[in-house]
């Protein structure tokens, strides 16, 4: 059967008839052949503990697996549960934290812990709704969670499961929606199996990326990322790099030392987010734990 040929049998048949039983069935027979045959063997899928998936979740987010592959163990041993995460220093943090990018999931992911430490005794919520009341929690991680942790039939989208499902369903389709995929991916959902089907779901898009033009350019929320080099994100990144390096710096000295018009700004925003404090005409690194006072 080859897969080259199904977008479009599949769009036709669905346009024809609808979300069939047999066409559920063709449709999860093809994914899940191909992983039983080619599935990643990744360390998160080797537990259900909720705070080892919800690490490997937001550090996942907007990042390359094989990025994730190099910290995820190391950030567990650093941080192993939940209450050694929420009395982490904040520079601890980002320090394992750095080659992910994107730090304020760190420091988003720390306030998580505060909070479920302070309201939750220590256990992560087990519905959407406290979840998403969570820093840095939204829709689709939320969903991933009580799948992989919990084992709940929650549906959800992200961006290797978007792939696959506009690949098959929707192959000449522009602006496609999220909400014109959450009935397909409620319909096909394998409750018996949550965590394996999505696993298959995300592996099969992997590999989409890979075998054929990516079909996520076609949905409507895509936006491709801009350059790293030169941009902002990259002065932030090496801002937040000299005070891991030396947490106290002298506010002319710091000016100076990165000799950029854009500094002060960028400055003023990470303290706005808690990265940073200015007193006495000095920055120092932020601990993390004034969340909890």
């Amino acid at each position: 059967m080859s897969n080259l040929l199904l977008p479009t049998d599949f769009h036709r048949a669905y346009q024809a008839a609808g979300l069939t039983e047999r066409l559920i069935n063709q449709f999860r027979q093809i994914i899940l052949h191909h992983y039983y045959r080619q599935g990643r063997d990744l360390p998160w899928r080797q537990t259900q503990e909720p705070y080892a998936i919800l690490v490997s979740e937001v550090m996942l987010q907007q990042t390359q697996v094989e990025r994730v592959l190099g910290k995820y163990a190391l950030f567990l041993k650093q941080f192993p549960t939940l209450e050694a995460l929420a009395q982490a220093p904040l520079g601890s943090i980002l320090t394992v934290w750095q080659g992910l990018g994107y730090n304020r999931r760190a420091q988003a992911l720390q306030r998580l812990a505060q909070r479920v430490v302070q309201e939750h005794h220590g256990r992560l919520p087990t519905t959407r709704a406290g979840l998403e009341s969570l820093p840095g929690i939204g829709r689709a991680t939320a969903g991933a969670i009580l799948a992989f942790a919990f084992g709940q039939p929650e549906v959800f989208l992200e961006t290797n499961i978007r792939r696959v499902f506009i690949h098959f369903f929707y192959p000449e389709v522009q602006k496609v929606s999220d909400q014109m995929l959450y009935p397909l991916v409620l319909m096909t959902l394998e409750s018996r199996q949550v965590r394996t089907w999505y696993y298959a779901l995300m592996d099969y898009g992997a590999m989409l990326k890979k075998a054929v033009p990516n079909p996520n350019r076609r949905s409507a929320h895509y936006s491709r990322q801009s350059p790293f080099p030169g941009s902002d994100r990259e002065l932030r990144s090496r801002i937040l790099r000299l005070f891991l390096a030396q947490p106290q710096w002298p506010r002319e000295t710091l000016l100076t030392h990165l000799a950029d018009a854009r500094t002060p700004r960028l400055l003023q925003t990470l303290i706005q987010e808690g990265f940073l404090h200015l007193e006495n005409d000095h920055y120092r690194l932020a601990s993390g734990l004034e969340e909890r006072a």
